[in-house]
């Protein structure tokens, strides 16, 4: 699985996707985001990934889509993959395995988009984000009107999309668009522990509880709570004593673990 757009290297459960056009600050091009789409696909497919962690070459994400490819020709507008069938919006959104994204730099627009479509966010201290969509003249297709409010709330939401303006890395972290805001050149360490947590968790709860978190954001609390008791009782019904009982031990072994090393590889 190899692209000159983008770069993906596997460390056990961990696989890593690189958007590696550093020169053009990883605009996407329609070459990028069939490399990205095709990427996601064969990654969701393969049993053996736990975790995936997306991020840019250079010093960007991703500074969105490729306004200078789209401009050459005038097909390439109506024709670039916004969001009809099995878009980069539904590979990524379909994934099985969390997604980090690690933004290391710029994350403008549709590189914002993309950013947003993980299971969260932690960025250097030298991230940028900004949503230009109503400064370029092209309304949204990946989330951002949608996702945005929900992460941040819709007064902030407003304040980015309808401005422009760019948000440093202390202020997405202060509206709670990044997790995490770490030095440039611990990102990638911090977002592979991340990624390694996420491997050593029961697989079959976790992704439980990850849908489950993800469908909050689509119905009700009332809904949600009726489909969180559904999925709690068919999956108890597969859990044995023996199963808590190790499962507590690992907890126990790990914050032991943590007790004794305030600084956990």
């Amino acid at each position: 699985m190899t692209d000159t757009a983008i770069l993906v290297h596997r460390d056990g459960a961990v696989a890593e996707i690189t958007l590696n056009r550093p020169e053009a600050l990883n605009a996407m091009s329609a070459a990028l985001v069939d490399a990205l789409k095709n990427a996601f696909q064969q990654l969701s497919a393969d049993d053996t990934v736990r975790a995936i962690i997306l991020t840019g070459a250079g010093r960007a994400f991703s500074c969105g889509v490729d306004l200078k490819e789209i401009s050459q020709s005038p097909d390439a507008i109506q024709n670039f993959d916004w969001h009809g069938g099995a878009s980069l919006y539904d590979a990524v959104h379909a994934c099985p395995h969390p997604v980090i994204s690690a933004v290391n730099g710029f994350a403008i627009t549709g590189g914002l988009e993309l950013a947003l479509l993980a299971d969260f966010i932690i960025a250097s201290d030298t991230a940028v984000f900004a949503d230009t969509h109503a400064r370029v003249g092209i309304t949204p297709s990946w989330g951002m009107t949608q996702v945005l409010p929900r992460l941040i709330g819709i007064n902030r939401a407003r304040q980015m999309s309808l401005t422009g303006e760019f948000v440093d890395a202390a202020k997405a972290y202060d509206w709670g668009l990044a997790n995490e805001i770490v030095p440039a050149d611990q990102l990638m360490d911090r977002a592979r522990h991340l990624a390694r947590q996420i491997c050593e968790t029961d697989r079959s709860t976790m992704t439980k509880i990850r849908d489950l978190i993800g469908i909050s954001a689509e119905l009700s609390l009332s809904a949600s709570m009726t489909r969180e008791a559904a999925v709690f009782d068919d999956h108890i019904a597969t859990v044995s004593t023996k199963d808590v009982a190790e499962g507590r031990e690992r907890v126990t072994a790990r914050g032991r673990k943590l007790a004794g090393n305030d600084t956990p590889s």
